[in-house]
């Protein structure tokens, strides 16, 4: 078996039978329709090739970023409009023994999460291609009045959501750190970056959505039209439905950013500081990460010090092994370039960072917010880029997040030296996030999202696997009642306890919009290798 392939149930008898019937038809072939022992209500589906089991595209569907678990699916759709996707779903709610659909965007999830073992991957990107509903469309007030917005395609980047808006002089909010991500995906989970402890996460900027439930039912739903499904499908891991447009709040878009970052020696006050800013009015982005021998000042996430910096910086880190480093921005435009100075240092007056380690950095807004997109180019370039990345996301609540310096940071990262790639660090404000919604955060007023965006070769990824097992068993022994984001587990019991008490509700709503458990089985929620 290869390595980290996971098991799960054989496909129904009936699907294989017309599959392996068609792929006989079309030995010697490199591409081809479903066009033979294909059941007639999905012929209408491939007028164009859009419905593939080419080796192409079913082995690019069956991998992902995290290149940890490659599950093959029958076929993929490249859907021209969501009534091509509508189609689909309805037709395997419909049969006799349904087959599993998964929709997939960028494929950056690391664990499978968008793959759908001998059933069909959609691939979201290919909407962009085709109809005026799938694209991007800005409505601006020209009164400054109410509210902007941009309508845009589930299968949308959102580095193209950013270029449109900002013709219009608008931009979302709300952003992750890495913008060649679809929006579908993004709001699937949650869409966190520097900015939501201010305007909380892409699902709390989202007015209206266009869904492909699991019976295959194209509904509009936004807080006052068909809300248990809006509220359902944002963050709730493709378990509902397959988001095909949604309504994204604008704002005015800055010229440019001021960008900060200080180091601290002592964790108690580089989080004390980063509280502190989280709970005034002014700043518009603040992270957190780590510095060490195997994670430098500079990495792919931003290329941010200069090279006599970098020598400044790492005698530091000899010095004391551990370096946290607390990283700001705060955007301006023409009117308040002559006051951005002033106004920064005022709001970073009586920070504890070390004496002398202050850097600030002046950069246009669109560079700052696609920064991570260079460092991307230059991995790809040395083949750095695609290999395993046995990533580890969590939601620390605050009351644990010194036990997570101490027994994580030190005792596990540092002491263990195998981590390579960068950490981040950085509260979040709880009022920020609507509880209504399926995604799942600590039950504190104030959290911490804690990213180990670690990378290693073909053969070692277990090595880091087996120390984010170590951290959650730390985590369970002490008490830290961590929640994943971006989550993975292998048992009912282990996706229970993650829900908590929104458990009862996330699986009504399952019995509500997939009756028939269609949708995203990567999740491996409602279909675990281990039942309990």
């Amino acid at each position: 078996m290869a390595k980290g392939l996971l098991i799960l149930p054989t496909p129904p008898s009936h699907v294989v039978l017309f599959i392996i019937s068609f792929l006989m038809s079309i030995i010697g072939k490199s591409s081809s329709p479903w066009t033979i022992s294909l059941p007639h209500e999905l012929l209408t589906l491939d007028t164009s090739n859009r419905l593939r089991v080419d080796t192409k595209s079913i082995e690019l569907a069956s991998r992902d970023f995290g290149k940890i678990v490659q599950e093959y699916p029958l076929a993929v759709l490249h859907p021209s409009s969501a009534n091509d996707i509508a189609t689909l779903v309805k037709f395997s709610y419909n049969s006799h023994v349904p087959f599993s659909i998964s929709a997939r965007g960028r494929g950056h999830s690391v664990r499978g999460q968008a793959m759908a073992k001998n059933g069909v991957v959609v691939e979201m990107t290919c909407l962009t291609s085709y109809s005026e509903e799938s694209g991007i469309r800005v409505f601006r007030n020209p009164n400054e009045i109410g509210f902007s917005y941009a309508d845009v395609g589930g299968g949308q980047f959102w580095i193209d959501v950013l270029v449109a808006t900002l013709e219009h002089g608008l931009a979302p909010v709300s952003w992750t750190d890495y913008l060649y991500l679809t929006v579908g995906g993004t709001l699937s989970n949650a869409g966190i970056s520097g900015q939501s402890f201010r305007y909380g996460p892409q699902i709390s900027n989202v007015h209206e959505m266009d869904v492909v439930t699991g019976k295959g039912e194209l509904v509009t739903c936004s807080k006052y039209t068909n809300p248990d499904l809006f509220y359902a499908v944002l963050g709730g891991l493709g378990q509902f439905g397959i988001i095909t447009r949604a309504r994204i709040a604008l704002d005015k878009a800055p010229n440019r950013v001021k960008w900060v970052r200080m180091l601290y020696h002592d964790f108690s006050s580089f989080t004390r500081d980063q509280e502190h800013l989280i709970s005034i009015h002014g700043l518009d982005y603040v992270e957190g990460s780590l510095i060490m021998h195997q994670s430098p000042p500079n990495n792919w996430r931003s290329s941010f010090f200069s090279l006599s910096d970098q020598s400044k910086i790492n005698s530091l880190v000899s010095k004391h092994g551990l370096i946290y480093c607390l990283e700001v921005v705060k955007y301006y435009d023409d009117l308040t370039m002559n006051t951005v100075d002033e106004e920064l240092r005022v709001l970073i007056k009586g920070l504890s960072f070390l004496h002398g380690f202050i850097f600030v950095k002046d950069e246009s807004f669109i560079d700052f917010l696609n920064r991570v997109r260079n460092g991307e180019r230059q991995l790809e370039a040395q083949g750095l880029w695609d290999v395993p990345h046995p990533w580890l996301n969590l939601f620390v609540p605050k009351s644990g997040i010194m036990d997570f310096n101490a027994g994580v940071f030190i005792d596990i990262i540092q002491k263990q030296n195998k981590t390579t790639g960068p950490v981040l660090v950085y509260p979040l404000n709880k009022n920020k996030w609507d509880d209504r919604m399926s995604v799942v955060t600590p039950d504190e007023y104030t959290f911490y999202s804690i990213g180990l965006l670690l990378s290693s070769g073909d053969d070692d990824w277990e090595v880091l696997e087996n120390q984010n097992k170590e951290i959650m068993k730390f985590c369970d022994k002490v008490g830290i009642k961590a929640k994943q984001y971006l989550p993975h587990y292998r048992t009912k019991k282990e996706w229970m306890n993650h829900f908590g008490s929104k458990w009862d509700m996330f699986r009504e709503r399952k019995a509500m919009f997939d009756p028939k458990m269609i949708l995203s089985p990567g999740q491996r929620i409602f279909n675990s290798v281990l039942k309990m």
